[in-house]
């Protein structure tokens, strides 16, 4: 068990390091380079920055879930 959640803690870090690099920052972002751009300059967020919200908070969930439960299995 302490296994799959080393596994799944080490992906979850990949993937979370990655997402929030696709963020749009105040100077723009690597999502601009999707699409991002265009619409976030013309009101509001786009669909993908949002997108990419949601999935961020859902991985960074899934990574102190991890978190918790090797902790848990440790003690």
């Amino acid at each position: 068990m302490v296994l799959g959640l080393e596994i799944v803690l080490g992906l979850t870090s990949l993937l979370l390091i990655l997402f929030i690099l696709l963020h749009k920052g105040k100077g723009g972002g690597l999502s601009d380079m999707f699409g991002g751009g265009f619409t976030s300059q013309h009101g509001g967020s786009s669909v993908v920055e949002k997108n990419l919200d949601r999935i961020t908070i859902v991985l960074s969930i899934i990574w102190l879930a991890c978190i918790v439960g090797i902790g848990i299995a440790y003690k």
